[in-house]
Order: C-alpha cells, then sequence, then structure tokens
C-alpha cells in the first residue's frame, strides 16, 4: 500500500492530535479520527501496510483488546509506539450499523430486519471508527457514536 504524505490524514482537533485506531484480527482495521469523532480516513490493511504507515508522534494510537491485539501491540511497541488498549465488545455490531448508515441498502435487501443484512466487504475499518469513538466517549462526554 504506498501512500505519499498528502494522503495521511492531517492532525486535527484538540492540541493538534487525531486517533488512530485498529480492530486487530482476521483483518486490520484502521481508522483516523479527530478529537470530535469525526472520520477523516478508513481502511483496511495488510501487514506490510503497518511497516510503512507513518505514525505521527501527536497521535493517539488505540487498539481494540480482543483477537490478535497482543500480536498487534508487540508489533507498534517495536516501532516506538506505545498504543492504549480498548475493550472493543460489540464493536463488530456497531460497525453493522456504521457501515448501512453510510452503505443504505438497495431493492429487496431494505426489506430484511437489519439483523439479518450481511455486509458485502469486510467491515473492520468501521469496527475501528466504533473502537475510536468508545475511546472518545470515555475521554470526552457526549461524544456521537459511543455506545
Amino acid at each position: 500500500m504506498e501512500r505519499r504524505a498528502s494522503e495521511e490524514p492531517q492532525a486535527a482537533g484538540e492540541g493538534g492530535a487525531f486517533v488512530l485506531a485498529f480492530d486487530p484480527g482476521r483483518n486490520l482495521g484502521a481508522a483516523w479520527l479527530d478529537r470530535d469523532g469525526n472520520v477523516l480516513r478508513q481502511a483496511i490493511l495488510t501487514a506490510g501496510d503497518l511497516e510503512r504507515l507513518v505514525l505521527p508522534p501527536d497521535a493517539v494510537i488505540l487498539v481494540g483488546d480482543g483477537t490478535g491485539s497482543a500480536a498487534l501491540v508487540a508489533r507498534l511497541r517495536a516501532l516506538g509506539v506505545e498504543p492504549q488498549l480498548v475493550d472493543e465488545e460489540g464493536t463488530t455490531l456497531r460497525a453493522r450499523e456504521l457501515y448501512f448508515r453510510d452503505h443504505p441498502p438497495r431493492g429487496a435487501l431494505r426489506l430484511l430486519p437489519p439483523g439479518m443484512r450481511s455486509p458485502p466487504r469486510s467491515i473492520d475499518d468501521y469496527a475501528a471508527v466504533a473502537i475510536a469513538r468508545r475511546w472518545l466517549g470515555r475521554a470526552r462526554p457526549g461524544t456521537p457514536g459511543t455506545r
């Protein structure tokens, strides 16, 4: 995954810092949010992408505490970053809600109850958004998108 400097999210929000959250597991979801909970960018990364990723010193780095978190935390520490673990219980369901809010179902899929709809792609990037908003909700009460 090649990234030019112009493709990296610019620091925003309180103190010039933004939040970079990871949802580890089979796929590595990543989301960059400003301190108000607005999504700047989201992606599903490969293992090689993480090694090439520019991690700004003023960003808060978050990792969901589920499957694969220990390995990801170790890799981030090897890159000189100390991430914070965030409880990721329920973030997959929240990710589905966020996905379908951004991509409303069309045609006959609209008739299915929300719990029966399956996104047509991996939603680990949306789970990373949910992880970041959960942390922001604790850090700043009233943040939209928290539980």
